[in-house]
């Protein structure tokens, strides 16, 4: 089935639909980026200074033109891997914005770590999936006690 129909989303329409997520959250970043160098020009201009921040303070285009790439790569492969479990585009979309954490959070995952790991994880390695113990609640629960203050039956004026 085709993204378009909110069916489930075949692979080639998931890895695509992903990086468009990807793409997506890179342009807000650069958004992001032009709007602060917006505001310190209109600053700038403000205080009269005769140089003004130059675009290239605040945008680096190697190192973000690498982000937006990994970002691509990154919706693009979330979509991928998730497309059996994705109904419609804007689940996929939205699997490629997400992707650095979505990922991130899957291969936290013990399963994930045990196959990656070729067995179970080490003694001493942390495990996500292990019990946390709690603290037991008390049956009734029972509430400070404030010391009031003397009164002496007078009404304010």
């Amino acid at each position: 089935m085709s993204a378009t129909d909110g069916g489930q989303v075949d692979w080639i329409h998931g890895a695509a639909y992903g990086a468009v997520g990807g793409a997506l959250i890179e342009a807000l970043v650069f958004n992001g980026r032009v709007l602060a160098w917006q505001a310190a020009r209109r600053r700038a201009r403000e205080a009269r200074r005769r140089r003004l921040p130059r675009l290239r303070a605040y945008v680096d285009p190697p190192a973000d033109l690498a982000a937006a790439v990994s970002r691509l790569l990154l919706g693009a492969l979330a979509g991928w891997l998730l497309h059996s479990q994705i109904t419609g585009l804007y689940a996929a979309v939205a699997a490629g914005a997400s992707a650095p954490a979505l990922l991130r959070q899957l291969g936290s995952l013990r399963a994930v770590q045990e196959v990656v790991q070729g067995g179970s994880a080490g003694a001493g390695e942390r495990n996500p999936d292990a019990p946390v113990t709690v603290p037991a609640v008390p049956d009734q629960p029972t509430m400070p006690v404030q010391p009031q203050a003397e009164t002496t039956g007078e009404v304010g004026s």
